[in-house]
């Protein structure tokens, strides 16, 4: 409820911003101690964080997240993963010829296949060749050091340790926490923000996203759409009655 609740407010907090008269909820009401609002990086901040993630050094806990980490956080970047969706990534689901990969482990129990770009693959056979030395017996292709799944509170801890690598400076301020999900929604971003570039019908796109990245419906998938409202309010190709319709249904999965 929290989420659809968030997403009501951010659609309210838009539509005021475009000189609409529009109710906007109160804060107390889209959130709880588990909200969150999506941090959607730069292109700049994107590869200063995977600069990070290169640069990660040997964990005690977890010796091979080094390792791991900068392919298994591409890979829930470019193929728009739920995190657990990577982490639980098993090898015989993943076809290094093809670079097709097989997601089982989903959130609304709906299978589906996503293909990695050439460069992902690439990095995956790379990665592959190494994960021999250390994941023998596991049917997982990022293995935790006993052979089971990697904890998603390694995985997180790792990514904000990069993420602090990639943003601290001497006199520069804390960075803010991310989230592993962070990736998906810029994931998304950068997906609906080419369509735009390219002049495509976003309409017609949509389903294509929505099928992508595992969503039950499209409402789903209407709720990235408060991340690009200038983009979108500029753009003949969204149809706002018909997002209007589908928003109050929308939460981000």
């Amino acid at each position: 409820m929290p989420a659809k609740a968030s997403a009501i407010r951010q659609f309210g907090s838009y539509l005021c911003a475009m000189d609409n008269k529009a109710f906007v909820l109160p804060e107390k009401f889209a959130t709880n101690s588990k909200g969150f609002m999506p941090y959607i990086f730069t292109d700049s901040e994107l590869t200063s964080l995977f600069m990070g993630i290169d640069r990660l050094s040997v964990d005690a806990n977890e010796p091979f997240l080094y390792e791991i980490a900068p392919v298994l956080f591409r890979l829930i970047y470019t193929c728009g993963l739920r995190p657990n969706e990577g982490r639980e990534l098993l090898c015989e689901n993943i076809d290094l010829d093809s670079g097709e990969i097989l997601i089982t482990h989903t959130k609304q129990r709906k299978e589906r296949i996503v293909v990695m770009s050439n460069n992902m693959r690439a990095m995956c056979l790379k990665y592959g060749l190494r994960r021999k030395i250390f994941g023998v017996g596991s049917p997982y292709f990022f293995p935790s050091k006993d052979g089971s799944t990697l904890k998603g509170t390694k995985v997180l801890a790792a990514l904000n340790r990069a993420w602090t690598l990639a943003t601290c400076t001497p006199h520069s301020p804390i960075p803010q926490r991310i989230r592993i999900y962070d990736l998906r929604h810029r994931f998304a971003s950068a997906c609906l923000n080419r369509w735009l570039d390219e002049k495509r019908d976003l309409m017609v796109m949509l389903p294509y996203l929505c099928a992508y990245m595992g969503h039950r419906s499209m409402n789903e998938t209407a709720y990235y759409i408060h991340i690009l409202p200038e983009n979108l309010s500029k753009s003949p190709s969204v149809d706002w009655g018909l997002l209007n319709s589908m928003f109050s249904g929308a939460s981000a999965q």
